[in-house]
C-alpha cells in the first residue's frame, strides 16, 4: 500500500506515475473523501471539546448544589450526535482505505516506461541458443514418450490445466527441486522454510493479492475466509506481519519449496498447450526482509541468484527490465528471466524478481528498529529461483536429442543416481 501520506500531499504527482502503468487515478474521488475525513474530524473534535466543557458543568453544578438536568440533557444530545459523526467517519475511512488498498505501487525512476511487455528491456543475455541438426519437438510431444506427462489422466482426475509426471520426468522434478534448494541454502545463505499451502485473507491483502486479485485465486468454501496459496511468496513474507525486527537481524533471507495455485482468470487461449500455464504447479520462491536503503542493491544480488540455477543448468537465458505497463500490481521493479526453449523457437519468462520497496510492509505492518530505538517500515523483495515446471520444460527441450531421448544435465546427475539419459 502506497504511503497515504503521500497519496494525500502529491496526488497529481501519484498519479501522473501511476499512469504510467496504465493505471488511472479517481482524483476527484479521493479529495472527496479526504475533505470529508477532514471535515468530519474537525466536527468530531468540536463536540469532544464541548462534552469536555459540559462534563465540567456537571461536575461544578452538582459540587455547588445546583440543577442539572438540563445540563446533562444537552451532554446526552452532544454524545448522540458526536456517535453518529464517528459512525459517519468510520464508513468514511473504510472508503478511504479500500481506495488506498487498490492502488499499485509507484514504479521506480529505473524502470522504462512502456505499455507492454513489448517495451520491455533486455538488460543482459546468457548463454547461446543450441543449434540442432534436426527440428527440435516441443515438451509435450518428448514427454509422451513412454506416458511420462500424461495430462488426459491429468484431466480425468481433476480437468484441464494439470499434469501426472511418471518415471524419470517425476524423479527429475524431483530432482531440481532438491538441487535449487541446496544451492540457495548452501551456497546464497537463504533458510529452508516450509510454509501451509492455505492462508487467510489477511496473508493475501498483506502481499497485495487481495482486492485486486481475487478472482486468480482458488478460495476453499466453509466458515472461513482462507485460499489456496497463489505462491510461496504469501505465507514466507506474511512471517513478518505485525512484527518489529530488530535491525541487526536484518536481512531475512528465506528460500521456500511450495506447490502454487492460480486460476488463471483472463487467460484463457493463451499458453494452454502443455506444462507452459497450469493451474497448480511447483516452485522455489526466495524472499528477503531487508533494510530500506540496500533493496535495490538486494534485488541485483537475488536476481543472480535465480540467474545461478540456469547457468549451473547451462539453459541459454536472457534478463528483462519489465517496463510500467508490465509489472506486477504491488512491485516497485521487476527483472524477469526468459528461458530459451527450443520447441517454441522463443524465450520464455522462468522467474521474476521483484522489490516492493514498503508496499507490503505498509500493508503487513512490518517493521525494523534502529540502534536509536527508531521504527520504520523494512523493504520486502521476492523471486522464482525457480518455476520447477518451466524449468523441467526447458531441460527437455534444450536437452533432446534425434531419437526423442532426453539427457540429464551434469549438474541434476548426482541427484539422479548417476542417470544421463532418459531414453
Amino acid at each position: 500500500m502506497l504511503d497515504p501520506k503521500l497519496v494525500r500531499n502529491s496526488i497529481d504527482k501519484v498519479a501522473a506515475q501511476l499512469k504510467t502503468r496504465g493505471f488511472t487515478i479517481d482524483v476527484e474521488k479521493f479529495n472527496a473523501l479526504e475533505e470529508g475525513r477532514k471535515n468530519l474530524q474537525v466536527k468530531m473534535q468540536d463536540l469532544q471539546n464541548e462534552r469536555n466543557v459540559r462534563s465540567k458543568e456537571v461536575g461544578l453544578a452538582k459540587a455547588q448544589g445546583k440543577p442539572v438536568e438540563d445540563v446533562l440533557k444537552s451532554l446526552k444530545e452532544l454524545s448522540d450526535n458526536l456517535k453518529v459523526l464517528e459512525e459517519q467517519f468510520a464508513k468514511n475511512q473504510i472508503e478511504l482505505d479500500d481506495f488506498l488498498a487498490r492502488l499499485p505501487n509507484v514504479p521506480h525512476e529505473s524502470v522504462p516506461i512502456g505499455k507492454s511487455e513489448e517495451d520491455n528491456q533486455v538488460v543482459r543475455v546468457w548463454g547461446e541458443p543450441k543449434k540442432f541438426s534436426f527440428k527440435p519437438k516441443d515438451h509435450v510431444e518428448l514427454g509422451a514418450n513412454n506416458n511420462l506427462m500424461d495430462f488426459e489422466t491429468a484431466a480425468k482426475l481433476t480437468g484441464a490445466r494439470f499434469v501426472v509426471l511418471r518415471g524419470h520426468l517425476a524423479r527429475l522434478s524431483r530432482a531440481l527441486i532438491q538441487f535449487m534448494l541446496d544451492l540457495h541454502t548452501r551456497e546464497h545463505g537463504y533458510q529452508e522454510i516450509a510454509v501451509p499451502y492455505i492462508v487467510n485473507a489477511d496473508s493475501l491483502f498483506g502481499t497485495g493479492q487481495l482486492p485486486k486479485a481475487k478472482e486468480d485465486l482458488f478460495a476453499i468454501n466453509g466458515e472461513s475466509e482462507r485460499y489456496l496459496i497463489p505462491t510461496a511468496e504469501v505465507p514466507v513474507t506474511n512471517t513478518v506481519r505485525d512484527e518489529i525486527i530488530p535491525v541487526d537481524q536484518l536481512p531475512i533471507k528465506y528460500t521456500c519449496y511450495s506447490s502454487c495455485f492460480r486460476s488463471e482468470a483472463g487467460s484463457y487461449g493463451k499458453d494452454m498447450r502443455g506444462m507452459l500455464r497450469q493451474h497448480q504447479f511447483e516452485k522455489i520462491e526466495l524472499v528477503q526482509i531487508v533494510h530500506p536503503e540496500k533493496s535495490y542493491e538486494i534485488l541485483e544480488e537475488l536476481t543472480r541468484h535465480a540467474e545461478t540455477v540456469l547457468q549451473r543448468l547451462e539453459l541459454p537465458y536472457r534478463v528483462m527490465a519489465l517496463c510500467t505497463g508490465d509489472i506486477g500490481f504491488y512491485a516497485a521493479k521487476t527483472y524477469d528471466l526468459e528461458v530459451w526453449l527450443p520447441g517454441q523457437d522463443r524465450y520464455r519468462e522462468i522467474s521474476s524478481c521483484s522489490n516492493t520497496e514498503s508496499f507490503q510492509a505498509r500493508r503487513m505492518k512490518a517493521r525494523y528498529r534502529d540502534e536509536a530505538g527508531k521504527i520504520d517500515l523494512v523493504h520486502t523483495l521476492n523471486g522464482s529461483a525457480l518455476a520447477v515446471g518451466r524449468t523441467l520444460i526447458a531441460i527437455i527441450e534444450n536437452y533432446q536429442d534425434e531419437l526423442g531421448r532426453i539427457h540429464i544435465p551434469k549438474a541434476l546427475q548426482p541427484y539422479m543416481n548417476g542417470l544421463k539419459v532418459i531414453e
